[in-house]
């Protein structure tokens, strides 16, 4: 039972890094996409608000991927710490990417394209977590 449980696990981690290389290739390509010259910060905006959904999506994936394995290793080995110690760095994560795009926001005026200051920060950073967490085994 075990045997084909860590089989299947492992099946699930292959397709989820078929799909992070994917959607982040994807969303690489909408963001350029998103700020062609003719297009207003409307359109811009718009655009970028649904690269950030697949963002989102990619990410909360990774997250509850190293959830899914730090609980399994948990129950066999009875430590928790692993498992708890993740939950709290991607709520700071959390509360980074909020600030570090607010203050990039707050730094251009709003008729300049504030908004759009912040969903590529948002994109960017949120990238770079996903990077992060499929570079981990």
């Amino acid at each position: 039972m075990n045997s084909m449980r860590n089989k299947a696990t492992v099946i699930i981690l292959f397709l989820l890094s078929q799909l992070s290389l994917a959607t982040t290739a994807q969303a690489a390509k909408t963001t350029a996409e998103c700020q062609q010259e003719d297009a207003t910060i409307q359109d811009v905006s718009r655009c970028l608000d649904g690269v950030i959904e697949t963002i989102d999506r990619e990410l909360q994936t990774w997250v509850n991927n190293h959830v899914f394995n730090l609980e399994e290793k948990a129950m066999i080995t009875g430590r928790y710490s692993a498992l708890k110690m993740f939950k709290r760095s991607q709520s700071n994560f959390i509360t980074f990417r909020e600030n570090d795009c607010r203050w990039q926001y707050l730094a251009v005026s709003p008729e300049k394209g504030a908004s759009i200051a912040y969903k590529k920060c948002y994109i960017q950073v949120s990238q770079a977590r996903i990077m992060q967490l499929s570079q981990i085994p």
